[in-house]
């Protein structure tokens, strides 16, 4: 019953990423601040803010006058006026800070998370911060608190960076952090050095002693357990991979790069380690669902949900953008090229001076404040 549960809740939050609708925004040559929504653009401030993000379905923004404001679903909601002082917007939520204060907007609806905290956290659907009142680590999932633990493991208190390889660091010295969030998960050693996940709105006891390291995506739990094993949790399951530690691994969504201890480039998708060759990659990133990599011949290539494509002869090194089903790079002829969702376009080759990529929209600009966008093959 238990796993059935886990399965529903994972069915709809995949449905509810499905239906998300996809948005930017920029300042237009006469300065007024725009959205783009699903192909539709929109003034929503007269003046250029002072501050803005995007995230995948929602814009907060900090409007010329200090007012903190969110853009979502083609309106405008203020939520304070001069007090917010930082924000982190992701697929679902909005983390905002007032001073020491916490807060997080969902569904046009914030709630205060805590009056005083050290640090925080934030993934698509997960807040994981440390509330200073009751010295407590917490956690927000699906509009509930949670306590997790009093104290944790190791000395970096809270580290969201998924995309940094893992090269046999030591929890003991020091070197990983006691906790990693990513989309929809959290893992953390308390300080008793046992490692466990949150997920879903439930603590799960992973291990009674202490990982050597860890990292973590979307439903997933990659890491090396006390005996050296490499293993990972996924939807509610844990799998022994191999029984060695692999030089280096990534987490992704639903995916795990990695090298193994005898020199295979693996990838770890829908419950199975695929050989990609033996060979250690000069360079590779896991970014949600896309891992990039350059293959022995020098060619750039990606692996997305259980296909490999290739992009070009040449690798642009670390010089492009991944986020979520899509990667951006410019190629040696100056053509803006762009992988989406197991597509390949050749964008456009004049000279740009600037782009970006806002999960799945690719927003160039031309001159001073003329810009495009560029979504499943079309632009706007």
């Amino acid at each position: 019953m238990k796993k059935l549960y886990i399965l529903i809740l994972i069915l709809l939050s995949q449905l509810g990423v499905a239906n998300a609708q996809p948005v930017s925004a920029f300042v237009n040559f006469q300065n007024q601040f725009m959205t783009w929504d699903n192909g539709v653009e929109r003034k929503i401030e007269s003046l250029i803010p002072l501050k803005f993000k995007v995230g995948r379905t929602a814009i907060p923004y900090i409007d010329n006058t200090s007012n903190f404001k969110i853009y979502s679903k083609g309106g405008v909601q203020q939520i304070n006026q001069g007090f917010t002082t930082d924000f982190t917007p992701t697929d679902n939520l909005v983390a905002y800070r007032n001073n020491n204060s916490l807060f997080v907007w969902e569904n046009g609806k914030s709630t205060k998370l805590s009056n005083y905290i050290a640090s925080y956290s934030v993934g698509d659907s997960v807040v994981l911060f440390f509330d200073n009142v009751r010295s407590l680590y917490k956690a927000y999932y699906n509009g509930e608190i949670y306590e997790i633990e009093n104290f944790l493991g190791a000395t970096n208190v809270l580290n969201m960076d998924t995309n940094a390889v893992n090269d046999g660091l030591s929890i003991a010295s020091g070197q990983l952090p006691s906790v990693k969030v990513s989309d929809n998960i959290a893992a953390f050693v308390t300080y008793a050095n046992r490692f466990k996940i949150f997920y879903h709105g439930e603590i799960i006891e992973q291990e009674s002693f202490t990982v050597t390291s860890f990292d973590v995506g979307r439903n997933l739990v990659a890491y090396v357990d006390a005996n050296r094993i490499f293993k990972v949790f996924h939807n509610g399951n844990t799998e022994e991979i191999e029984n060695f530690p692999p030089t280096s691994y990534k987490a992704g969504d639903n995916v795990v790069a990695y090298v193994s201890n005898d020199g295979y480039f693996k990838i770890y998708y829908q419950g199975e380690a695929l050989e990609v060759g033996y060979f250690t990659p000069e360079y590779y990133r896991v970014s949600d669902n896309v891992v990039s990599y350059k293959d022995p011949s020098g060619y750039f290539k990606v692996f997305y949900k259980g296909k490999v494509y290739t992009l070009d002869a040449y690798f642009p090194g670390s010089n492009y953008i991944s986020q979520y089903n899509s990667l951006v790079y410019t190629s040696t002829a100056g053509m803006i090229r762009m992988f989406s969702d197991g597509e390949v376009y050749d964008v456009t080759n004049a000279q740009v001076a600037e782009w970006r990529l806002d999960y799945d929209v690719l927003q160039y600009r031309f001159g001073q404040n003329m810009y495009k966008v560029f979504y499943k093959g079309k632009t706007y």
